[in-house]
């Protein structure tokens, strides 16, 4: 099939890569030109395991290219799919539609023959009836229908998510739509088995958004469990794995660490919150959710300090991991972001380290040595804290870091490490629910 992907970003790039390795033709499509001619020249704006190999794979097959002209590739495509972004509005916290508007607009404009429109990028409920309503009146002869069909992917797994999906969620009313949408995803049916559900629109509209107010839920909850444990003298991790062996609760995201962010959860659930105050149908769980997450960032910069001694004024403070997740390049709403503009302004000098997160973090950061490696930043520190998980601080010489700390102080906020090991080596050890 003909497929058209408008917007080259995350979402955009992960799906018209892995739906050209199905055997489709897809064409990405951006306004930004520095991205395109990256993208034609092989370059990926971005960092997902796999996904450098993936497209330079389908480009050289022929089924996967690139441009700035929406109105070329829209015009033989059979699905055109919407992957603009979505960000929190300025001021009030909705999400900004503008992006995906505008595209329906030019959409509705290059339009030839029967095409189905494909929201992909997380958009409120009755996002698609805007987008019908745009196209309609801009091209009111446009043969078209408008379905819903939210992505589901964790970055740094993106590809696999992509490829083995939980479900596909497809919402419309339009039969011709949802059965181009079934040809689409047709190489997902296994033995004759298929992953997706089907629905109305606004039924796939909620399904993204209630998805990821769950999950962060999951992430809340067990974190302010983790606080119960460090004050009753239980283990966090012991707990997660008492409940997560429950097959009604499953062992998935009940992780203890300094909360969640990412470009996913801290917007979704903002704007599922204004959606519910819109339809006067409060989401206090949801509220408490984000109120509680918010809170729990800067607390873990607090924790840090405590650590130090109480006053980390001059004092050089380790941070290793600055993404909110491994295997991503990603800061949106990280942690780190907050924990280190709590310790800078209690008067710490902060040294970080990141395996891909560095060029990024320097854009939202100020004040912060950044180095490449950690014992780098370690040398010399009153404290060296572990924020994001990553493979590379998982197995660090707890021996060395004691000989090059000015005090000998490891916070894992991560719970990496094990406390015995870590005492034996003459280090103070402190965790999250431990």
């Amino acid at each position: 099939m003909q497929i058209t992907m408008i917007g080259s970003g995350y979402v955009g790039l992960v799906s018209g890569a892995c739906f050209s390795d199905f055997g489709h033709d897809v064409i990405c499509v951006d306004k930004d030109h520095a991205k395109i001619a990256a993208l034609k020249a092989g370059k990926i704006p971005i960092f997902e395991p796999g996904l450098d190999e993936l497209v330079a794979r389908n480009v050289q097959a022929g089924r996967l290219s690139f441009t700035t002209d929406l109105a070329e590739a829209a015009a033989s495509a059979d699905a055109i799919f919407i992957a603009v972004g979505t960000p929190s509005r300025r001021g009030d916290g909705y999400a900004d539609l503008s992006y995906v508007h505008a595209a329906a607009a030019e959409i509705a404009e290059a339009l030839q023959g029967f095409t189905v429109i494909v929201n992909k990028s997380t958009v409120p409920v009755g996002t698609g009836d805007d987008v019908e309503r745009i196209i309609a009146r801009t091209n009111p002869n446009a043969e078209f229908a408008v379905v819903s069909n939210p992505e589901f992917l964790r970055e740094g797994a993106a590809i696999d998510d992509f490829k083995h999906p939980d479900r596909i969620v497809i919402g419309g009313s339009d039969e011709r739509g949802m059965q181009v949408m079934r040809e689409v995803y047709r190489p997902l049916f296994l033995g004759g088995k298929s992953p997706m559900v089907e629905m109305s629109r606004r039924g796939a509209e909620l399904t993204k958004y209630a998805g990821n107010a769950f999950l962060a839920t999951k992430i809340t909850f067990i974190n302010e469990i983790a606080d119960l444990c460090e004050k009753v003298g239980a283990d966090v991790r012991d707990v997660a794995r008492g409940i997560g062996l429950d097959n009604r609760i499953g062992n998935k995201f009940l992780n203890a660490g300094p909360g969640y962010g990412g470009s996913c959860f801290p917007k979704d659930t903002i704007a599922l919150l204004k959606t519910a105050q819109d339809f006067e149908a409060p989401q206090r769980i949801v509220e408490a959710v984000v109120a509680v997450n918010d809170h729990r960032k800067r607390a873990m910069g607090r924790k840090v300090i405590a650590a130090a001694g109480g006053d980390v004024r001059g004092k050089r403070i380790a941070i290793l991991g600055l993404t909110f997740k491994p295997n991503t390049d990603d800061m949106r709403d990280s942690p780190s972001i907050a924990i280190i503009r709590a310790l800078q302004d209690a008067g710490a000098e902060v040294a970080a380290c990141d395996p891909e997160g560095v060029e990024q973090a320097r854009a939202v950061l100020d004040g912060v040595q950044f180095v490449d490696s950690p014992w780098e930043a370690i040398e010399g520190a009153a404290a060296v804290v572990i924020v994001t998980e990553w493979d590379a601080y998982r197995a660090l010489d707890f021996r060395r870091m004691k000989t090059l700390l000015a005090q000998p102080v490891l916070v894992d906020l991560r719970n990496i490490y094990d406390r015995a090991t870590a005492e034996a080596a003459g280090l103070e050890y402190h965790a999250v629910g431990r």
